[in-house]
């Protein structure tokens, strides 16, 4: 049996080498880059072709982040319909998350589209509802990742759970994709070859598939010619090339590709996913899919070194769901653990299951080599790894901050972001949305052990956290020369910040001797924890990819008018912001009603079809909860003016939901259905709404 600790690390291995791919192969992916041209402007590829400050959201990480949530939500027996939800449920339409090419020719819009229609899943992805071309396009392997990684060493269930997911959009040899992959990645837990993790792949398909028999024809191909990938990849355009089969991205011919990058990378992961790149094609999902088999089976190595530090163990995507957009590699993988053990029918570790809807962080730095994705500026004189010189607790390793040569005055921060803007990107790819994973009056904890090696020892530190909006860095204790004797601890609480989000927690480093100064700063047990409470001011706000700083959407046009959020919909419109796992909250809007008949405010929403909401709706004062349909809970007369304020309050605690009007109470209702989620806007059908000022406080 599997260790806990031996699931967690290849998991963790993997999706580094999943993200390690995508990030390799982006920059090429099609479709002016073919495999000529790749070969003649890169040649042999060793290195990241593109540096980015930070790699935006991709579909191939937004799926085995998002769609595995249906295993949360509808239980490990969740079938091929519940993933259909949770594809409805996590996904903005026509932003994010998915490639939205067009009804008919992107399988995922066409799926989408299917499931909104009302036609659930497998038929949504059947070849009966869309055609053979839609259903086998490559979706049906690139997004299955998370189903191998959560049955762990059992490659049949892994075939069979990544078959009923694919479904929701693929069918016929794009079921056979994913059961391949699911299945070669749940294998490379125990293989002890990486020709086992593509054995045991084939043994979930039918030999007599298409799928199958480009794969035996590499197989075959590499053991006649076991050096010479490139003559391997001039057999798969002669025989299985893009010509003979159809639609935008077929998953025939990147079968052919990704077993040749697996069995000629021989189990090493730079070498598999370089492979995978140069050969074209679709580059990002081929050295994604080889990367997630490959970093599974031979787990983190310093040859890894020069993909994995750009990684720095963060991971964007492009959900509704604005705090879980922003993925710690590590907290990711002990998720999947957790799913892993349950699906065992093992029971996880306490502090795991508290991690698993976690309101706040916590780093422990227990992963082999984890950074949690901490980072420092200036860049030249303080350098960070994961390192296992010091331990706190039962965590294998802490982050070394490597201090060099510092003269008096200098230093920099060390930090971890816990909100994005448009700006830290360079790139535009699935365009993400983000809300910040803190909140001002949470509290802040981590452990500091200083190892000088020369100096006179005067090096100090202050805690701090910085404003996202106007970059203003706010010291939250005093500055303090740490101990050299042992870990020591420091807490502060995040203060009040006006109404800008914290784009930034760390420390400030600052050397004030007068000799030269090296030496290294151990960092260990970072969390927040706590309640906290949020004031979006809107005129404090900013216009960012479609949207508004600090909030997530989901149709309609938000914008900024005068100080105010204005939303506008022909349909219906939701904004969100806050944590994804605020419980007793309450949720107050400035909220002007302008056009149409539905103006509300939102709690505990877990995406875009599971959410309470209350205000006014079709004359009526209503408190309802939304579960892939709609319940009126509670509702009474209201018809409100248009072009009038009304302060409106809706109050969660435990199962009780209160709306007030104006300071007075208006509503109550009593559910369970939703224990937690973020707080929003909404739109239930055509018109326009104003709304100023818009706080979440915890209760």
């Amino acid at each position: 049996m599997l260790s806990t600790t031996d699931i967690f690390d290849r998991i963790y291995s993997g999706f580094i080498g999943k993200a390690i791919g995508v990030r390799l192969g982006a920059p090429v992916e099609p479709t002016i880059w073919t495999y000529e041209r790749i070969r003649d402007t890169y040649g042999e590829i060793t290195e990241f072709l593109r540096d980015f400050r930070n790699f935006a959201a991709d579909d191939d990480t937004n799926g085995p982040v998002y769609f595995i949530r249906a295993l949360r939500d509808y239980g490990l027996g969740a079938k091929a319909e519940d993933v259909g939800k949770t594809w409805l449920n996590y996904a903005a339409e026509e932003h994010g998350m998915y490639w939205w090419g067009g009804f008919g020719i992107s399988t995922e819009h066409t799926a989408y589209q299917n499931l909104r229609a009302g036609i659930p899943a497998p038929q949504s992805g059947s070849i009966s509802q869309n055609g053979t071309t839609v259903a086998e396009q490559i979706g049906g392997q690139i997004f299955i990742d998370s189903w191998g990684w959560v049955h762990a060493g059992d490659p049949e269930k892994a075939a069979e759970a990544s078959a009923r997911a694919a479904s929701v959009a693929h069918d016929g040899e794009g079921l056979n994709g994913a059961r391949f992959c699911a299945a070669a990645i749940a294998k490379a837990f125990v293989a002890r070859s990486i020709e086992e993790t593509i054995e045991s792949g084939l043994s979930t398909i039918s030999p007599d598939s298409t799928y199958a028999r480009v794969s035996h024809a590499v197989i075959a191909f590499h053991a006649a010619n076991p050096t010479d990938w490139r003559a391997c990849r001039d057999m798969l355009t002669a025989k299985w090339g893009y010509d003979r089969y159809p639609g935008v991205c077929h998953i025939i011919p990147n079968a052919g590709v990704l077993v040749m990058a697996l069995i000629y990378g021989q189990g090493d992961l730079p070498r598999t996913v370089e492979i995978a790149t140069m050969a074209g094609w679709d580059t990002d999902c081929n050295a994604g899919n080889a990367g997630a088999v490959v970093g599974t089976f031979q787990q983190v190595q310093p040859g890894w070194d020069k993909y994995r530090k750009p990684i720095n163990d963060v991971v964007i995507a492009s959900g509704v769901t604005g705090t879980v957009n922003v993925v710690d590699v590590p907290s990711f993988a002990r998720e999947l653990t957790v799913l892993a053990l349950r699906l065992q029918g093992r029971e996880a570790p306490n502090l795991w299951v508290q991690d698993f809807e976690r309101r706040g962080v916590r780093f422990d730095f227990d992963a082999p080599g984890a950074t949690h994705a901490f980072r420092t500026e200036p860049l030249n004189k303080i350098t960070l790894k994961g390192s296992v010189d010091k331990q706190v607790g039962a965590a294998r390793g802490a982050l070394e901050i490597q201090l060099d040569r510092l003269d008096r005055g200098q230093g920099g921060r060390v930090f971890w972001k816990p909100f994005y803007r448009r700006s830290d990107f360079d790139d535009e790819r699935y365009r993400p949305m983000f809300t910040p994973l803190v909140d001002d009056g949470q509290a802040v904890r981590f452990k500091l052990w200083l190892d000088p090696w020369e100096g006179d020892g005067n090096l100090r530190v202050a805690p701090y956290v910085r404003r996202a909006m106007s970059g203003t860095i706010q010291e939250t204790g005093a500055w303090h020369v740490p101990s050299s004797d042992g870990w020591q601890d420091y807490e502060f609480t995040i203060p009040d910040g006006d109404g800008e989000a914290v784009d930034e927690i760390g420390i400030l480093v600052e050397y004030f001797g007068r000799l030269k100064f090296s030496g290294r700063l151990f960092f260990g047990e970072f969390s927040v924890s706590g309640k906290g409470r949020t004031i979006v001011d809107p005129a404090k706000e900013a216009l960012e990819w479609g949207g508004i700083t600090r909030f997530t959407r989901n149709r309609g046009h938000w914008s900024l008018e005068q100080g105010r959020i204005h939303a506008h919909t022909a349909s219906d419109a939701d904004a969100w912001t806050g944590n994804a796992y605020l419980r007793d909250i309450s949720v107050s809007a400035d909220l002007q009603p302008l056009s149409g008949s539905s103006h509300l405010v939102v709690a505990r929403a877990q995406g875009t079809s599971r959410f309470y909401a209350a205000g006014f709706q079709d004359g009526e004062a209503v408190i309802l909860v939304e579960n892939h349909g709609t319940t009126i809970l509670a509702r009474t007369p209201f018809m409100p003016e248009q072009g009038r304020d009304y302060a409106v309050s809706f109050s969660v605690t435990s199962d009780r939901l209160i709306l007030s009007i104006d300071g007075r109470f208006v509503l109550q209702a009593d559910d369970r259905t939703l224990c937690y989620g973020m707080a929003g806007l909404r739109l239930a059908s055509a018109g326009r709404m104003s709304i100023g000022r818009f706080e979440i406080v915890e209760a």
